[in-house]
């Protein structure tokens, strides 16, 4: 270890000593003697890696592995504090100013917390959260709202948060049995294009079906992002019998026959 780098390996001993630590040592990288790496890093460049950094955050969640959690907990903050030295040296806002600003808005969103405006139950609570919000954002009217609901989220949360803002001022299916029937509708609609040949009101008719199906997720109480990606992992996990029966029979699923890995399948269903 260089001497000279010494406090950098210093374990901080209250929470502000260890955020200014990471800051300190964000900062040394970016500095004229640091990585070559970290000092081209833009706010762009490190867009991709936020986004990663959260979706591990997600799945440690998950896992219920609080030891991974930590870790990925720590990732995300070290992407805040990259970001804010990164505006830092154009002048802009820095780790203090983000903490603050968070910390007004907390206290604004909270009025039946710190202005003893007292809220009996969670949804009054969360429309009084979601009222203070549409001011801040100056949302004018329901459409603004929607438009808020940022693109770079996954399609199918977006498509959720954007229905639920219809259901809310009375825009909906009276019953969920409506919802099954325009999932039946769309994809009439979409085997119909297909048997056309339109391939340019493919893509579009897709998008309706998920739309619909995404309804009828909204109207059961479940999470379309979170129910999509349990069914991905139990394609894999059935997969990974289908490969595995495969290789205790000396062969790969490239050298079997359809309706031999549909049998592995059916099998698979049953114990995976």
């Amino acid at each position: 270890m260089d001497k000279k780098y010494a406090e950098y390996y210093k374990e901080g001993k209250t929470a502000e000593e260890a955020i200014t630590r990471l800051a300190d040592i964000i900062a040394l990288l970016r500095s004229e003697d640091g990585c070559p790496w970290d000092k081209v890093q833009t706010h762009e460049s490190l867009k991709e890696c936020l986004i990663e950094e959260a979706y591990e955050v997600a799945e440690a969640i998950d896992r219920q592995d609080m030891d991974n959690l930590e870790e990925e907990l720590g990732d995300v903050l070290l992407q805040v504090i990259f970001h804010s030295d990164l505006q830092k040296e154009r002048s802009g806002f820095d780790l203090r100013s983000i903490a603050n600003r968070e910390c007004e808005k907390m206290l604004r969103r909270h009025p039946h917390v710190f202005l003893n405006k007292n809220t009996e139950t969670i949804d009054k609570a969360v429309e009084k959260w979601e009222n203070v919000k549409r001011k801040e954002r100056g949302t004018a009217t329901h459409t603004d709202s929607m438009m808020n609901v940022p693109r770079a989220l996954p399609a199918l949360i977006r498509s959720y948060k954007i229905q639920k803002k219809a259901a809310d001022v009375g825009f909906d299916w009276e019953d969920v049995s409506d919802a099954f029937s325009k999932v039946k509708e769309e994809t009439c609609e979409l085997l119909e294009i297909y048997r056309e040949g339109s391939e340019v009101r493919i893509k579009e008719e897709v998008g309706d079906l998920l739309f619909a199906v995404v309804n009828v997720a909204r109207f059961l109480g479940v999470n379309p992002e979170e129910a999509l990606n349990f069914t991905s992992s139990k394609f894999i996990n059935r997969f990974r019998f289908i490969e595995e029966s495969a290789r205790l029979r000396g062969t790969t699923p490239e050298e079997m026959s359809l309706e031999e890995m549909d049998k592995l399948w059916d099998e698979a269903k049953e114990k995976v």
